[in-house]
Order: structure tokens, then C-alpha cells, then sequence
């Protein structure tokens, strides 16, 4: 599945958004990929998700025992790709602010995909990371959708992207006149 591709269905869906918005990092965008309305079709959903098994299956050719989603936004993605590579999906979630894998366990040295949405900075990513090598996992890799960064993020291990769409970003005191004139809204999900 190409770049175009990919960005054709988040625009078919309405995805793609223009104007002034927060992101769950903290950065300043004009644009914003609502990607909950992608996901609220299934089909397109399932496209997308089965592209990025195929992707993550290329990665893995020695196989792997989870695929890991980042509660929000993670767990769509995770679900749907896990389905494709026929193997368990879990999720972790925040705990006092602290990621944590509440509801499932997993053996020491099992083999985990992290399968994300969107990636900016790849902080979710890293957690997500340090959090399973805590309880021993082999992380073997991530993947996402889409990765607003263009390949410029490290989240620790190697990340396999189904699109690479450079956005501008900017910190709180970077932001351009023009955007600053726009009043911002902040759709992410870091806080749920």
C-alpha cells in the first residue's frame, strides 16, 4: 500500500483536518489526523490494518507471540492488525500516568509488535517500550499508520510505518502568526 494510498482513505473518511490544533504531544499543528474516523469504518479500518500486518510479517519472519496497543488510540490498530497475523492482541494503559498492562500477562521473552495509530514523537511508543521490557518482553519492533515525523523519530526499536506524512509541528512558543490566529482545539486522547 503506497503513501497516497493510505492518506486517500483518511481523506475519503474526513480524517484529514485543517486549522489549529494541540496534539496529544503538546505540539501545535494545522493538521490533525482524526483517525476515529477511519476506524469507525470498519472496512477501510480493516485495509489499512491488514497492509500493516503484511508489513509487520515482512519484519517478523521468525514470528511473534503479541501485538501490544497503546491505550487510546493504539487500540483499534492493534486489534485489527492482530487479527491479520493471527495472533493475541493486549493493551496497555495508563495507570497514575504510568503505563501498565492492567488486564493480561505475558511471559518473560515473548516476542511484541506495538502497534500504534499516528506517531509525532513517538512518546507513547517509547513508553510502551520500557514498559514491556520491564516484564521482559522482546520487543521486536512498532508499527503505525502514519508517521507525522517522516522517519525522524526514534522510539527505541524499529519502526515500520504503512505512510510517512511530514506535518509541521511547533512548540507552544514557535508557533506561527498565522496559526496562532486560529484558536486551537485539542482532539487527542493523552489524557483519557
Amino acid at each position: 500500500m503506497t503513501r497516497d494510498e493510505v492518506l486517500e482513505i483518511f481523506r475519503d473518511c474526513g480524517a484529514m483536518m485543517e486549522g489549529h490544533f494541540i496534539l496529544t504531544s503538546g505540539l501545535h499543528s494545522p493538521v490533525f489526523l482524526q483517525k476515529a474516523r477511519v476506524f469507525m469504518h470498519a472496512d477501510k479500518t480493516e485495509i489499512l490494518c491488514k497492509a500493516l500486518a503484511e508489513k509487520i510479517s515482512n519484519h517478523c519472519a521468525d514470528g511473534l507471540d503479541y501485538v501490544v496497543g497503546p491505550a487510546v488510540g493504539g487500540i483499534i490498530p492493534a486489534y485489527e492488525t492482530s487479527r491479520h497475523l493471527a495472533v493475541p492482541n493486549i493493551w496497555v494503559e495508563r495507570q497514575e500516568g504510568v503505563f501498565q498492562l492492567r488486564r493480561f500477562e505475558i511471559e518473560p521473552g515473548a516476542r511484541v509488535v506495538i502497534v500504534e495509530d499516528i506517531v509525532t514523537t513517538g512518546l507513547s511508543i517509547r513508553e510502551t517500550v520500557e514498559t514491556l521490557e520491564k516484564l521482559g518482553a522482546d520487543v521486536l519492533a512498532a508499527a503505525c499508520l502514519v508517521d507525522r515525523s517522516a522517519g525522524k523519530v526514534d522510539v527505541g526499536v524499529p519502526l515500520l510505518a504503512l505512510a510517512e506524512y511530514e506535518v509541521p509541528a511547533y512548540a507552544e512558543d514557535e508557533i506561527p502568526v498565522e496559526l496562532a490566529a486560529i484558536p486551537a482545539i485539542k482532539p487527542g486522547s493523552r489524557n483519557l
